[in-house]
């Protein structure tokens, strides 16, 4: 097991392939059974690599929030957040996965703290986020950090209707 320290640091343009295949294997392992074999197999790590390229090629400013978790020079995890004004509830924490082999290590509970220190100090009081219905480990992880569900949504992912469900959280001004 590897026992080096972690590391965060803000994320930009030259991580957005790292970003990428982080996502898609966490997709890969996480969606199994929820979205088709085809596009898990096939497409997923194409198509998160294309949308972490545009997404990281745009400057960062001070309404997003992109932070990659690094282990030994090994990129172990990543969290993007990004504040929507038009949103009652306050800031996006739109993507936060942990590599498989760094999962149950306060990585993720790491990576929500420093989004969590980042919303405070933009003078927001809450976080909003998805999670994919059927995504049990998501679920019981963001609950058991005071998430609270807020209701269901439709969605389409991979050409098939999906259920999101949306958690929010207040947090405690700075």
């Amino acid at each position: 097991m590897e026992t080096g320290r972690i590391s965060l640091r803000v994320a930009d343009a030259e991580d957005s392939l790292a970003i990428a295949k982080l996502h898609a294997v966490s997709w890969q392992t996480t969606y199994r059974g929820l979205l088709p074999d085809v596009y898990l197999d096939e497409e997923v790590e194409r198509e998160r690599i294309a949308y972490w390229a545009i997404r990281m090629s745009t400057p960062t400013d001070a309404d997003r929030l992109a932070l990659i978790a690094e282990c030994n020079g090994e990129a172990a995890g990543f969290v993007f957040a990004e504040r929507k004004p038009e949103s009652r509830d306050g800031v996006l924490l739109d993507n936060l996965h942990v590599s498989k082999h760094y999962q149950g290590r306060g990585l993720g509970k790491l990576l929500m703290d420093a989004v969590e220190q980042w919303t405070r100090n933009l003078g927001e009081s809450r976080l909003y986020l998805f999670v994919l219905e059927g995504n049990n480990r998501a679920m019981k992880f963001y609950e058991q950090q005071g998430w609270q569900f807020a209701g269901s949504e439709s969605d389409q992912m991979a050409g098939i209707p999906v259920t999101a469900r949306r958690y929010v959280r207040s947090i405690a001004a700075a």
